[in-house]
């Protein structure tokens, strides 16, 4: 597959803006990749540690939450760059507890890029009821990270810039130049990536705790009837101050934990009197 020949991205800008909050740190752009988190990953365990942002201009196996898919766009014709911002960003980090940390880095982007954009637990970005991004946090173990008490976490992010053409996904697409005219991958990079470094910073010293009613304001399931992959029904009422979704049954209000299960909003049942 050949590829067009894309505006320069920002490396320098971004390095200048990040690395004295990171140091060692380093941005690579990659022409082409399976997936920008599995190449951090395999660095790891070759002894790479460093702190690193690394981009893919196209993915030819990325994945989301559960193994899903992550379709990529190669971008509208005339467009300045990819259809789809796709990168990983790696660094060591020492929180005390991790909960809610897919949580507080979504609403960190989702504040970076428009007061519109609405947060579906625990890692999606939706704008309209559309998904707009999707966001795949791995952790390990590694002996330098071990060293300071911390662990290296990878945080993939794929951003649609613009709308993927893809048929049959569970939840229609949306793409952020449909809300910000304009908008590039790489506008969008220079935008996201500082503040992020920053939400993960007052993560790691204060937790979700800090995060939860932020979060809560752009919360896109909240007081909704919902649906989860175990089966469970019930109304959204938000999280916990550690990232827990609130759930609101016939039994009681319970805690629901992303490692457990997957939520949807409930279907809306059928109007008697539609004639329909």
């Amino acid at each position: 597959m050949t590829l067009p020949a894309l505006t320069p991205w920002p490396s320098e800008a971004l390095w200048q803006a990040v690395e004295p909050q990171l140091p060692g740190f380093s941005v690579e752009v990659l022409p082409e990749i399976d997936s920008t988190n599995a190449e951090l990953m395999r660095r790891l365990r070759a002894g790479v540690e460093d702190p690193v942002l690394l981009i893919a201009e196209h993915q030819t196996a990325g994945r989301g939450r559960m193994a899903r898919p992550w379709h990529s766009s190669p971008g509208a014709a005339g467009s300045a760059g990819p259809g789809t911002l796709m990168l990983s960003l790696g660094l060591p980090l020492a929180p005390k507890d991790w909960s809610g940390l897919s949580l507080a880095v979504g609403w960190s982007l989702a504040n970076s890029l428009h007061p519109e954009i609405r947060l579906k637990w625990p890692n999606d970005l939706w704008w309209q009821g559309r998904k707009l991004a999707g966001i795949l946090i791995e952790t390990a173990n590694t002996r330098q990270a071990a060293l300071s008490g911390s662990r290296y976490v990878v945080i993939g992010i794929g951003l649609n810039i613009q709308r993927p053409e893809v048929a049959g996904l569970s939840t229609e697409p949306a793409g952020l130049a449909e809300l910000v005219p304009g908008i590039s991958a790489m506008l969008a990079l220079t935008q996201i990536l500082p503040p992020l470094v920053q939400t993960l910073r007052a993560f790691e010293q204060q937790g979700f705790a800090a995060f939860q009613a932020r979060f809560n304001a752009r919360d896109a399931l909240a007081q909704t009837p919902v649906t989860l992959s175990d089966g469970q029904h019930g109304v959204a009422m938000g999280v916990d101050p550690v990232g827990a979704l609130l759930l609101q049954t016939g039994q009681g209000l319970q805690r629901v934990t992303s490692a457990e299960v997957s939520v949807r909003r409930a279907a809306a049942p059928a109007n008697p009197a539609s004639g329909h």
